[in-house]
């Protein structure tokens, strides 16, 4: 019997879930064990678990669990170096030359664990069977434009928090906006025909900001691209991989330009492929605007979490899409993630 073991998110500010109360009825149908972890901060109360027939065990209990549990989480584990055992299903951003992602790599070696990457779990046709990308997208466009907004005061971005709907959201930023005045910014998206770009431009619809969609055929040339440096807001979304152009050099943070705020929406500033060379590291939910340049201002926003802006919503769509593959844990779907994994520790 497949025994799924849901673990609570150790990192901060991450209250998203992989599956919800709805879907762990299914799999207990469908002849599957289930263990959810309690936790502090997940959006999904331990009680709708409990009533939907699942084991409930501590937070953190997942490190003594039986060998052949699958281990199922979002986020990273905690960075305490210890050997990994088990077969682990999450977001482990490990293939891309992070250099995090290799000491995460030689923790599962050690241990004789096994890492099926979320990221990486595909269709026959390659394209990813479960996202939030869209969610990524919509997020990350509205932190870049509170980034905006507290420039246009003269300040630096504060601490962001988790909102309890999408609707909440948007009330609050259109409250900020009315204390703006001037015109709206306008914004270049890269990626706009991918999940993370409708999500981007959805938002900046629902704000009435201008926007530039662009994608493959756009970017085919490979650079330069003056045109980003013509828009106040750039949102990078697209997943950083050899041969993807630079968008953002170094040299932009001198340059003549409108520019002021980067959302890197994708978020891969250690990896050796990033495309946008201004900054070199993540931003947090209590630091969310990183300034690489006063005069002009030029700030990059990058929080990796950035779907737990809205938490529930996110684990509900997350959760429908990737809920017939987990009920499904033999299909090539994971096979492939499993030889890909292979492939990285080789």
């Amino acid at each position: 019997m497949t025994h799924l073991w849901v673990r609570a998110e150790s990192r901060d500010h991450e209250a998203r879930v992989g599956i919800m109360p709805d879907g762990v009825a299914a799999l207990i149908a469908a002849g599957l064990r289930v263990t959810v972890e309690d936790s502090v901060q997940r959006i999904v109360p331990i009680a709708d678990y409990v009533a939907a027939g699942a084991e409930i065990a501590a937070e953190g209990a997942w490190v003594d669990a039986p060998l052949d549990a699958l281990i199922f989480g979002l986020k990273e584990l905690p960075a305490d170096g210890t050997p990994l055992r088990h077969t682990h299903i999450m977001f482990g951003h490990a293939y891309k030359g992070q250099p995090d992602g290799r000491v995460l790599l030689d923790r599962f070696k050690t241990g004789g664990g096994r890492l099926l990457d979320l990221e990486y779990l595909t269709d026959d046709s390659g394209r990813r069977v479960a996202a939030f990308g869209y969610w990524a997208g919509y997020a990350g466009a509205a932190v870049s434009l509170m980034c905006w907004m507290a420039q246009q005061q003269g300040k630096v971005m504060g601490p962001v928090r988790a909102v309890p709907t999408q609707a909440a959201l948007l009330a609050d930023l259109r409250g900020a906006m009315a204390g703006i005045t001037g015109p709206l910014p306008s914004a270049l998206i890269i990626g706009a025909l991918g999940r993370v770009g409708t999500g981007a431009a959805d938002l900046c619809r629902d704000m009435g900001v201008g926007t530039t969609l662009w994608d493959m055929a756009e970017t085919a040339s490979g650079g330069p691209f003056p045109e980003i440096l013509a828009h106040e807001l750039f949102f990078n979304c697209i997943l950083a991989r050899p041969g993807t152009p630079v968008f953002v050099p170094a040299s932009a943070k001198t340059a003549e330009r409108r520019l002021s705020v980067i959302g890197d929406i994708a978020c891969d500033p250690d990896s050796d492929f990033s495309p946008i060379k201004v900054y070199d590291r993540v931003t947090t939910w209590d630091a969310p605007a990183l300034r690489v340049h006063d005069a002009p201002v030029l700030d990059v926003t990058a929080i990796d979490n950035l779907p737990s802006l809205m938490p529930l919503e996110s684990s509900a769509d997350f959760a429908a899409q990737l809920l017939p593959h987990l009920a499904a844990p033999g299909s090539d779907v994971w096979a492939r993630a499993s030889k890909l994994f292979d492939q990285a520790i080789a």
